[in-house]
């Protein structure tokens, strides 16, 4: 069983910066591909970015990807998302979620995840 808890979540002004954490319980976090999802009012679960555990990484749009950064602490079990610049449109939920099939692979949709955090809710005002 593994069990994620976000953190670093608020209110922020466009233009902020805010940097979200996911701290992993449980074994091999190390071999985990980990997930940035988020989840705006009326809108379905999109994701956001994603990081195996060679450290390579994916992000859903190449503007996020100059705002958003992913990466990975595996001596902490923990995976960050960066987010500079933020802008309205970025106000939603955020969740974490892994995939601890040993995959390797940079899973983009929420089915080919098995674990997934509470959320953490983002603001920015404009």
């Amino acid at each position: 069983q593994v069990q994620l808890v976000e953190s670093g979540g608020g209110l922020v002004q466009v233009g902020g910066s805010l940097s979200l954490s996911c701290t992993a319980s449980g074994r091999s976090f190390g071999s985990f591909v980990m997930g940035w999802f988020r989840q705006a009012p009326g809108k379905e679960r999109e994701f956001v970015a994603a990081i195996n555990n060679f450290g390579r990484s994916t992000y859903r749009l190449d503007s996020e990807k100059a705002r958003f950064t992913i990466s990975r602490d595996n001596a902490k079990n923990m995976v960050t998302l960066q987010m500079n610049n933020l802008k309205p449109e970025d106000t939603a939920v955020y969740y974490c979620a892994a995939d601890v099939n040993y995959s390797n692979t940079l899973r983009t949709r929420i089915n080919e995840y098995d674990y997934w955090g509470q959320g953490t809710q983002v603001t920015v005002s404009a």
